[in-house]
Protein backbone atom coordinates (compact mmCIF):
# COMPACT_ATOMS: atom_id res chain seq x y z
CA UNK A 1 0.00 0.00 0.00
CA UNK A 2 1.26 3.27 -1.08
CA UNK A 3 0.46 6.33 1.19
CA UNK A 4 -1.30 7.71 -1.97
CA UNK A 5 -3.90 4.79 -1.09
CA UNK A 6 -4.18 4.96 2.24
CA UNK A 7 -4.69 8.49 2.83
CA UNK A 8 -7.66 9.77 0.52
CA UNK A 9 -9.05 13.24 0.40
CA UNK A 10 -11.63 11.85 3.53
CA UNK A 11 -9.39 10.81 5.55
CA UNK A 12 -7.39 13.66 5.04
CA UNK A 13 -9.69 16.35 5.68
CA UNK A 14 -11.15 13.92 8.70
CA UNK A 15 -7.41 14.00 9.80
CA UNK A 16 -7.12 17.87 9.58
CA UNK A 17 -10.27 18.67 11.63
CA UNK A 18 -9.32 16.34 14.28
CA UNK A 19 -5.95 17.71 14.38
CA UNK A 20 -7.31 21.69 14.39
CA UNK A 21 -9.78 20.18 17.50
CA UNK A 22 -6.77 18.72 19.32
CA UNK A 23 -4.72 21.96 18.75
CA UNK A 24 -7.03 24.11 19.67
CA UNK A 25 -7.55 22.41 22.85
CA UNK A 26 -3.64 22.40 23.41
CA UNK A 27 -3.47 26.27 22.88
CA UNK A 28 -6.29 26.77 25.11
CA UNK A 29 -5.02 24.69 27.51
CA UNK A 30 -1.36 26.37 27.68
CA UNK A 31 -2.88 29.76 27.22
CA UNK A 32 -5.10 29.68 31.21
CA UNK A 33 -1.38 27.85 32.44
CA UNK A 34 0.26 31.13 31.09
CA UNK A 35 -2.09 33.44 32.08
CA UNK A 36 -2.38 31.23 35.53
CA UNK A 37 1.87 31.79 35.85
CA UNK A 38 1.48 35.63 35.27
CA UNK A 39 -1.27 36.47 36.82
CA UNK A 40 0.18 39.17 39.82
CA UNK A 41 -1.02 42.41 41.40
CA UNK A 42 -0.08 45.24 39.54
CA UNK A 43 1.97 43.74 36.61
CA UNK A 44 4.54 45.51 34.66
CA UNK A 45 3.93 46.53 31.04
CA UNK A 46 5.43 43.51 29.51
CA UNK A 47 3.08 40.62 31.67
CA UNK A 48 0.33 43.17 31.02
CA UNK A 49 0.90 42.97 27.55
CA UNK A 50 1.48 39.57 27.47
CA UNK A 51 -1.99 38.28 29.45
CA UNK A 52 -3.81 40.87 26.72
CA UNK A 53 -2.07 39.14 24.06
CA UNK A 54 -2.64 35.40 26.12
CA UNK A 55 -6.29 35.64 26.34
CA UNK A 56 -6.83 36.52 22.47
CA UNK A 57 -5.16 33.31 21.72
CA UNK A 58 -7.33 31.77 24.34
CA UNK A 59 -10.41 33.17 22.22
CA UNK A 60 -9.45 32.17 19.31
CA UNK A 61 -8.22 28.89 20.03
CA UNK A 62 -11.74 28.18 21.97
CA UNK A 63 -13.65 29.38 19.02
CA UNK A 64 -11.35 26.91 16.97
CA UNK A 65 -12.01 23.86 19.48
CA UNK A 66 -15.60 24.97 19.05
CA UNK A 67 -15.84 25.06 15.33
CA UNK A 68 -13.83 21.91 14.59
CA UNK A 69 -15.63 19.98 17.74
CA UNK A 70 -19.21 20.75 15.61
CA UNK A 71 -17.85 19.62 12.42
CA UNK A 72 -16.14 16.48 13.84
CA UNK A 73 -19.61 15.70 15.33
CA UNK A 74 -21.69 16.06 12.65
CA UNK A 75 -19.60 15.25 9.32
CA UNK A 76 -15.93 13.47 10.73
CA UNK A 77 -16.65 11.82 13.65
CA UNK A 78 -18.57 8.61 14.57
CA UNK A 79 -21.75 10.10 13.44
CA UNK A 80 -24.43 12.64 15.60
CA UNK A 81 -26.15 9.65 17.30
CA UNK A 82 -22.95 8.28 18.66
CA UNK A 83 -22.45 12.23 20.50
CA UNK A 84 -26.06 13.01 20.54
CA UNK A 85 -27.36 9.90 22.25
CA UNK A 86 -24.37 9.67 25.19
CA UNK A 87 -24.79 12.17 28.19
CA UNK A 88 -21.11 12.20 28.68
CA UNK A 89 -21.21 14.56 25.37
CA UNK A 90 -23.78 16.78 26.85
CA UNK A 91 -21.38 16.75 30.29
CA UNK A 92 -18.10 18.12 27.94
CA UNK A 93 -20.33 19.90 26.30
CA UNK A 94 -21.84 21.83 29.19
CA UNK A 95 -18.45 21.90 30.83
CA UNK A 96 -16.73 23.81 27.76
CA UNK A 97 -19.33 26.22 27.63
CA UNK A 98 -18.82 26.65 31.67
CA UNK A 99 -15.18 26.89 31.20
CA UNK A 100 -16.13 29.30 28.40
CA UNK A 101 -18.74 31.45 30.20
CA UNK A 102 -16.11 31.72 33.41
CA UNK A 103 -13.31 32.99 31.04
CA UNK A 104 -15.54 35.78 30.71
CA UNK A 105 -14.48 37.45 33.57
CA UNK A 106 -10.88 37.54 33.20
CA UNK A 107 -11.37 38.71 29.06
CA UNK A 108 -13.26 41.28 30.29
CA UNK A 109 -10.84 42.51 32.77
CA UNK A 110 -7.74 42.02 30.04
CA UNK A 111 -9.64 43.84 27.43
CA UNK A 112 -9.65 46.81 30.46
CA UNK A 113 -6.27 46.48 30.65
CA UNK A 114 -5.69 47.29 27.13
CA UNK A 115 -7.08 50.94 27.58
CA UNK A 116 -4.32 51.72 30.27
CA UNK A 117 -1.58 49.95 28.02
CA UNK A 118 -2.57 52.01 25.00
CA UNK A 119 -1.79 55.22 27.19
CA UNK A 120 1.28 53.67 28.37
CA UNK A 121 -0.17 53.59 31.76
CA UNK A 122 -0.12 49.94 33.66
CA UNK A 123 -3.69 48.85 34.68
CA UNK A 124 -4.34 48.66 38.81
CA UNK A 125 -4.99 45.09 39.91
CA UNK A 126 -4.94 44.90 43.55
CA UNK A 127 -4.19 41.83 45.43
CA UNK A 128 -7.76 40.64 45.51
CA UNK A 129 -8.74 40.99 41.75
CA UNK A 130 -5.59 39.24 40.98
CA UNK A 131 -6.68 36.64 43.78
CA UNK A 132 -10.19 36.53 41.66
CA UNK A 133 -8.28 35.60 38.58
CA UNK A 134 -6.23 32.89 39.80
CA UNK A 135 -9.06 31.10 41.09
CA UNK A 136 -11.28 31.57 37.67
CA UNK A 137 -8.32 30.72 36.32
CA UNK A 138 -7.36 27.38 37.92
CA UNK A 139 -11.57 26.23 37.74
CA UNK A 140 -10.76 26.68 34.05
CA UNK A 141 -7.79 24.74 33.97
CA UNK A 142 -9.18 21.81 36.29
CA UNK A 143 -12.71 21.99 33.95
CA UNK A 144 -10.36 22.16 30.73
CA UNK A 145 -8.22 18.93 32.41
CA UNK A 146 -11.76 17.15 32.53
CA UNK A 147 -12.78 17.39 28.67
CA UNK A 148 -10.23 14.78 27.28
CA UNK A 149 -11.28 12.43 29.90
CA UNK A 150 -14.90 12.37 29.08
CA UNK A 151 -13.76 12.18 25.15
CA UNK A 152 -11.41 9.61 26.00
CA UNK A 153 -14.79 7.63 27.99
CA UNK A 154 -17.22 8.56 25.59
CA UNK A 155 -14.45 7.13 22.71
CA UNK A 156 -14.56 3.54 24.23
CA UNK A 157 -19.05 3.79 24.14
CA UNK A 158 -18.74 4.96 28.12
CA UNK A 159 -22.63 6.28 28.10
CA UNK A 160 -24.04 4.81 25.24
CA UNK A 161 -27.48 3.50 25.79
CA UNK A 162 -27.35 -0.16 26.14
CA UNK A 163 -27.86 -2.03 22.35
Amino acid sequence: MTLATVLTPEIAKSAGVAYVHYLSFMLCFAALVVERRLIRPDPDRRTATVMVVTDVIYGMAALALLVSGIFRVLYFGQGSEFYTTNPLFWWKVGLYLSVGGLSLYPTITYVLWAIPLRKGELPKVSEALASRLAWILNIELVGFALIPLMATLMARGVGLPAA
